[in-house]
């Protein structure tokens, strides 16, 4: 039986969450070097609105930038995609910013974020158009980034979440758990996801994600190790039906292998591993899976196509620099992980 939605359904996606700017130094000069940065548009639920617009599916961005040409990029970058920018406000401060310095050599990929009191972060959860945006919306896509901001970045959370299920729109719940904003501010990050993971249809993460959540360590390995994770959360949380999760195994900083699962409450599938060669860019790629992921879903797949569909989308966007993967359905369709000569 699918989990997704009704095949031809075409209701937008809300994706509510923080835009940034990205700033990398260019020719793998460390940033403490550096004379000059190139700056892309991101954000993780930015980059899903962008990603999905592209394939063709309609997503609107909720959102609060500052008016200024910075808040004005952001806003003109997602409205290139293809996404519906009517619903990012604007509001006096910064934006958010994070410096990506990628891997070179043996030296690791490393970012640092300049982000705080950024005009998102301390946005009033009132100003927000929360109703006007959920009108009519097929899902509501959030993140774990959001509440990791502080005390305010949970009260935007907690306000999408209340705000959707108003409107009857199911919630699909990214954990990008990042360590290093919980750790800036005296945070409970187990008690704030769960009381939001609790209301989600649909979560990515995986079983480290759950762990937190759960306060439990899974005694199984590979497959059968987050096959034990979703089983505990699918008891924990009644309202979650699907768990979307992807395995990466990382040889060398240009070289990886990636699989992508899917676990429903009755069934699970798991692709095998793709092995990915010569990255370019590895940031966004859980982004870009979730767009995949959600696309299948979206269409009424099952879950081996939301699986393999994900994962695509996922490895495609290795060989793509910037936070977005703005790809067609067409393009999507026609890629091959393993490569292959000039298409013609």
């Amino acid at each position: 039986m699918t989990q997704g939605r009704t095949e031809g359904d075409t209701k937008p996606v809300v994706c509510f969450g923080e835009m940034l700017l990205r700033l990398s130094p260019q020719g793998q000069i460390p940033l403490a070097q550096a004379g000059s940065v190139a700056i892309d548009v991101g954000g993780a639920e930015a980059n899903v609105a962008a990603a999905l617009s592209s394939l063709g599916l309609p997503a609107r961005m909720l959102s609060v930038v500052p008016d200024n040409p910075l808040g004005r990029k952001a806003i003109a970058a997602i409205g290139a995609s293809g996404s519906d920018a009517r619903f990012i406000a604007t509001a006096p401060g910064r934006i958010g910013l994070y410096f990506f310095e990628p891997p070179a050599g043996p030296i690791a990929g490393r970012v640092t974020y300049d982000r705080a009191g950024s005009s998102f972060a301390l946005a009033d959860p009132a100003t927000l158009p929360f109703a006007q945006a959920l009108d009519g919306a097929s899902l509501l896509h959030m993140s774990g980034i959001t509440p990791a901001l502080g005390p305010d970045g949970v009260a935007l959370a907690r306000a999408a979440v209340n705000a959707a299920k108003e409107a009857g729109v199911p919630i699909c719940f990214d954990g990008n758990y990042r360590a290093n904003l919980w750790d800036a501010w005296d945070s409970d990050p187990r008690a704030i996801l769960t009381e939001l993971v609790s209301e989600a249809t649909l979560m990515i993460g995986n079983h480290r994600d759950i762990s937190l959540l759960l306060g439990q360590t899974f005694s199984g390995d590979g497959p059968d190790r987050r096959r034990e994770a979703a089983e505990a959360a699918f008891a924990h949380f009644p309202n979650l039906q699907l768990i979307a999760s992807t395995a990466r195994h990382v040889e060398t900083a240009g070289t990886h292998r990636l699989a992508a699962r899917i676990d429903l409450r009755e069934s699970h599938w798991q692709t095998d591993e793709v092995r990915i060669e010569n990255i370019v860019d590895r940031i966004g790629t859980g982004d870009a899976y979730a767009a995949g992921m959600l696309r299948s879903w979206l269409k009424g797949g099952n879950a081996q196509d939301m699986a393999k569909s994900g994962l695509a989308l996922a490895a495609l966007k290795h060989g793509i620099p910037g936070d977005m993967v703005l790809v067609t359905e067409a393009d999507l369709e026609a890629f091959d992980p393993a490569g292959g000569d000039v298409r013609r």
